[in-house]
């Protein structure tokens, strides 16, 4: 019936729950040359990884290599400066205005069970908490006010418009599992609500948040990394103003969904990535994708594929070989021509 895992201790046990909802962040480069940086680069490494990790300095006894930094800087937070020194200062703020975030969210999620107390928590969350917000009672004030304006569904549909990941339809935005960690805080507290609620359905790879009205679903694609266009599998829509369940089985469809354009729904380091976008781009020069409503279907997929005489097995894109050679003079110049405006930013 699933996977629990089972804590001893009420610390670790939110200590995992906290880390569930940290979300990515890189270490910033390196953008001035600064000798005393590049001679102890090597010993600062720890240092740099663990801000990146937690958004603050570590206190006494969280990092290993304190007493060898301290030896050569005289205090972290001596070192940190001279880390600032030669990388960006604002990027070290945004990464500890991420975790307020992502604090903020594990906070607010906290509400759908018990409140825990700051003495339940790990003391790098304890640490992380009094640092970041001063108190636990502001970090409560802002997780709930985070929580609360989530009943405005114009901000919603707003964070949805303006995310950086995801494939962007007129009602929807749509993201694999693996991108939720990238996504605006918002927007993974929304569907965290809706998860924590209802829970998702289990084997579900794609996650659409409907814009025109509170709903989230959850979507399986079987096929999802080895099929250039899988076939939607089963979905279960929640409606977040009543909790209505809505599932639907497509496996004995004879006309199901089709997925297009899978490299806007993951993030750059997904493991498929270049390959997503290579064909997504020679599609987009073939013409393949200037209609979706009309190729969301597979009917409608092979049609477009038929109509541009185009083939497709595996991620290889080729021509068909009994197409009309006039039809097929005119198409390869179409994407000669599409394929220069896009060199050149047209």
């Amino acid at each position: 019936m699933g996977v629990y895992f089972v804590f001893r201790d009420e610390a670790q046990a939110q200590l995992f729950r906290a880390s569930r909802f940290r979300s990515r962040a890189t270490t910033p480069r390196v953008r001035a040359s600064i000798k005393r940086f590049e001679d102890y680069q090597e010993l600062l490494a720890p240092l740099m990884s663990f801000i990146t990790e937690r958004g603050r300095l570590p206190s006494k006894g969280e990092l290993s290599q304190e007493d060898d930094i301290n030896a050569e800087f005289g205090s972290l937070r001596r070192a940190f400066q001279v880390i600032l020194q030669a990388t960006d200062p604002q990027e070290w703020e945004a990464i500890a205005e991420t975790r307020r975030q992502d604090l903020m969210v594990y906070l607010a999620l906290c509400q759908f069970s018990r409140r825990p107390k700051l003495a339940d928590l790990a003391p790098e969350v304890q640490e992380d908490i009094l640092v970041l917000f001063g108190t636990y009672k502001q970090a409560w004030l802002n997780a709930d006010q985070m929580l609360h304006s989530l009943g405005n569904p114009e901000i919603i549909v707003e964070r949805c418009q303006n995310s950086l990941i995801g494939k962007k339809l007129p009602n929807s935005l749509w993201v694999h599992v693996s991108a939720l960690q990238v996504l605006d805080p918002l927007l993974r507290l929304y569907e965290g609500c809706a998860s924590r609620t209802i829970g998702r359905l289990e084997e579900a790879n794609v996650i659409k948040f409907h814009t025109k009205k509170p709903k989230i679903s959850y979507l399986f694609y079987p096929d999802f990394d080895t099929d250039p266009h899988p076939v939607l599998h089963t979905s279960m829509e929640i409606d977040l103003r009543d909790l209505h369940l809505t599932y639907r089985d497509y496996d004995t469809d004879d006309d199901p969904p089709v997925l297009h354009q899978k490299d806007a729904l993951v993030n750059s380091d997904y493991p498929l990535y270049e390959k997503f976008a290579k064909l997504t781009r020679q599609e987009e020069d073939w013409g393949l994708l200037d209609n979706w409503r009309n190729i969301s279907h597979r009917s409608g997929w092979l049609k477009c594929l038929a109509d541009h005489c185009a083939t497709l097995k595996g991620y290889q894109l080729s021509w068909r070989k009994d197409a009309d050679p006039y039809k097929l003079k005119a198409l390869r110049a179409t994407v000669k021509t599409r394929q220069a405006k896009r060199r050149c930013g047209c």
